[in-house]
C-alpha cells in the first residue's frame, strides 16, 4: 500500500474532532506532493462559491475568504471537469485564486506557478474541489497527476465520513465551525472558530429549539441582526417569515401603527385596515433591533403582546390573537434605563427571559483575521482586482487593535484600505497588498514580551542559546496543552508552519508525532 494512502487511513479511523482529521489530511497531501499549499473547499450552492474547510500553506486569513465561482476561472474549470484531475501550466492564462496567499517567504506576496486540482463528489454530487498549488514550475508534472487520480477516492471517502459523523450529531452540536461547513449552512453566514464564538452558537442551538423571548446584548457592530437570522433558522419557526423593526428608526407618532397595525378611519390618511409587523411575523418571529429605543407608551402594549399574545390595531374595537416568537436586540444596558425610567421594568424582565452576550470583536482572537479575509475577497471582486492580501503589518495591526465599532468597523476599515492602494498607485492586474499604515488603526506600538517565568535564570555556565531554547520548549508545551495536543493547531497559534514546528520540537529533544 501507498504510504500516504496507509497514513490517510490510519487518520480516517482516530479519534479525532472532524476539522482536526481534515486539517491533517491536507497536510499530509501537501507533504507528499511538496507543494507550497493545499485547500479542501466546500460547494455552496445557494451562492454559487467555493468555502475553504481546510487549508494548509496559505494566509491566515484564508479560511474567512469565500471564492464566487464566476469571480474564479480556475475553480469554474475544475466544477466544469467533475471527475478529472486538471493541471494549469505556468503560463496559464487563467488567474489563480491564491495568488499573494501562499506561505513561503515572509512579506513577500508570490504568484502561483504550478497548479492541479480536481472536483470531489460525495453520494454522486459535487462536494468541492481539492486544489494544489507550488511556486515552482513543474512541481506537478507527471507522476503527481496520477498520484491525485489514485487518492481521489481516498479524499472523497474522508470527506464523506466526516459529513456523515457531523450530520449524526445534528441538534446535539453547534453549527458554526470549519468543519461542519461540510453540512449547509442557513443564509447569513457567521465566520469564526474561536472558544468565545463558538460557545455563543451552542447556546443559540439550545435556546433556538424553545419558543422563549430572547434578548441579545452586545456592542455596536457585532452583528445582532446576524445571530437573530441564526436563531430563526434554526427554530421550529425557520419556515415562517422573520420580520425585522429598527425601534431607533420609529417615529413615536408612527410606532404603534407599525407594530400593530390600524384600522381604516383610525387617522387622517388611513382608507384601508393595514396590518402591522406583529402579524406579518404570524407563526414566525419578530425580531426588535435596538429595543431599548421604544416610547414609554408603546412599552406597555408590546408588554401585553407579550403577556397574553393579543394585539390590538390602532383604532380597532377588538384585539386579534398572534403567534409570534420574540427576538429582541440592543446596544444600550437595559438595567441602567429601567432606573432612570425610560425603560419598563416589566417589559425588561418579560424580553430578558434568556439574555444572550455576543462577543465584542476584540475578544475572539484570530476571528479578526478570517473575517478580514472575508472582506478582502468581497473588496478584491467589487473593484476588479487580480489579488488582495493583507500584509504582516497589517495583520498585526488588526490583532492589536481594540475595534470599537466590531465587525461593522472591520468591514468598512477593509473597504476604505483598498480604495487607499488603488489611489497610490496599485494595479487591478497585479497583487494588490494591504499595509498597515493604510487601514488607519491607532495601535500602540507594541512592547517585547517578558520571558516565560519557567525559563531558567542566566547563571555562569548558562549560554544564551540554553535559555531560547528553553523558552521555546515553555511555548510549545503551552501551545500544545491548550489545544489539547494537536499539533497543527498548536503551530497555527505560534504562528509556525507544522513542519517548521516538527523539525524545532526535534532539535529540542521534544517528541512529535
Amino acid at each position: 500500500m501507498n504510504p500516504l494512502h496507509a497514513l490517510l487511513l490510519t487518520d480516517l479511523s482516530m479519534e479525532l474532532p472532524i476539522a482536526v482529521r481534515l486539517q491533517r489530511m491536507v497536510e499530509l497531501l501537501r507533504m507528499h506532493f511538496g507543494c507550497g499549499a493545499v485547500a479542501l473547499l466546500g460547494l455552496d450552492k445557494e451562492t454559487s462559491s467555493l468555502r475553504p474547510v481546510a487549508v494548509e500553506g496559505l494566509s491566515r486569513d484564508a479560511l474567512g475568504r469565500r471564492f464566487p465561482i464566476a469571480d474564479h476561472p480556475r475553480l469554474a474549470t475544475l466544477l466544469k471537469r467533475a471527475g478529472e484531475v486538471v493541471r494549469f501550466a505556468h503560463d496559464s492564462s487563467l488567474p489563480d485564486p491564491y495568488d499573494g496567499l501562499v506561505i513561503e517567504q515572509a512579506g513577500q506576496p508570490l504568484d502561483v506557478h504550478d497548479c492541479m486540482g480536481v472536483t470531489l463528489e460525495v453520494e454522486g454530487q459535487c462536494w468541492g474541489v481539492l486544489t494544489l498549488d507550488a511556486l515552482t514550475v513543474g512541481t506537478f508534472a507527471g507522476k503527481a497527476v496520477r498520484d491525485l487520480e489514485q487518492l481521489v477516492p481516498l479524499i472523497e471517502a474522508a470527506v464523506r465520513v466526516t459529513r456523515l459523523e457531523t450530520a449524526l450529531r445534528g441538534a446535539r452540536q453547534s453549527a458554526g465551525t470549519v468543519a461542519e461547513s461540510l453540512v449547509a449552512r442557513p443564509d447569513g453566514e457567521i465566520i469564526g472558530d474561536s472558544p468565545p464564538l463558538q460557545r455563543l452558537l451552542k447556546e443559540l442551538q439550545v435556546v433556538a429549539d424553545t419558543e422563549l423571548p430572547v434578548l441579545l446584548l452586545g456592542e455596536t457592530g457585532v452583528g445582532k441582526e446576524l445571530f437573530a437570522r441564526r436563531l430563526h433558522q434554526m427554530s421550529r419557526r425557520s419556515a415562517r417569515p422573520l420580520v425585522h423593526v429598527n425601534c431607533a428608526a420609529l417615529p413615536e407618532a408612527l410606532a404603534e401603527s407599525e407594530l400593530f397595525g390600524h384600522a381604516r378611519g383610525a387617522f387622517s390618511g388611513a382608507i384601508t385596515d393595514r396590518p402591522g409587523r406583529f402579524e406579518a411575523a404570524e407563526g414566525g418571529t419578530l425580531f426588535l433591533d435596538e429595543v431599548g429605543e421604544l416610547p414609554l407608551s408603546i412599552q406597555a402594549k408590546l408588554l401585553r403582546a407579550l403577556q397574553n399574545g393579543e394585539i390590538q390595531r390602532l383604532g380597532a374595537d377588538r384585539p386579534r390573537k398572534v403567534d409570534v416568537r420574540i427576538i429582541a436586540a440592543t446596544n444600550r444596558n437595559l438595567q441602567e434605563r429601567v432606573q432612570e425610567g425610560s425603560f419598563r421594568a416589566d417589559l425588561y424582565h418579560r424580553l430578558s427571559v434568556y439574555p444572550v452576550p455576543i462577543p465584542p470583536l476584540r475578544e475572539r482572537g484570530h476571528d479578526v483575521l478570517l473575517l478580514a479575509g472575508f472582506f478582502a475577497e468581497l473588496n478584491r471582486a467589487r473593484l476588479g482586482l487580480r489579488s488582495l492580501r493583507l500584509s504582516a503589518s497589517a495583520e498585526d495591526a488588526m490583532r492589536r487593535y481594540p475595534w470599537p465599532g466590531n465587525v461593522r468597523e472591520l468591514e468598512h476599515v477593509i473597504s476604505r484600505a483598498a480604495l487607499k492602494a488603488l489611489s497610490h498607485g496599485a494595479q487591478r492586474s497585479e497583487i494588490v497588498t494591504l499595509e498597515a499604515d493604510w487601514l488607519g488603526l491607532d495601535v500602540q506600538p507594541q512592547l517585547p514580551s517578558p520571558l516565560p517565568s519557567t525559563v531558567p535564570p542566566v547563571a555562569p555556565g548558562l549560554s544564551l542559546r540554553m535559555v531560547v531554547d528553553e523558552a521555546q520548549r515553555a511555548a510549545i508545551r503551552q501551545a500544545l496543552q491548550a489545544c489539547h495536543g494537536q499539533w497543527a493547531q498548536a503551530a497555527r497559534a505560534l504562528e509556525l508552519d507544522p513542519s517548521n514546528l516538527h523539525k524545532l520540537a526535534k532539535r529540542l529533544g521534544m517528541k512529535s508525532p
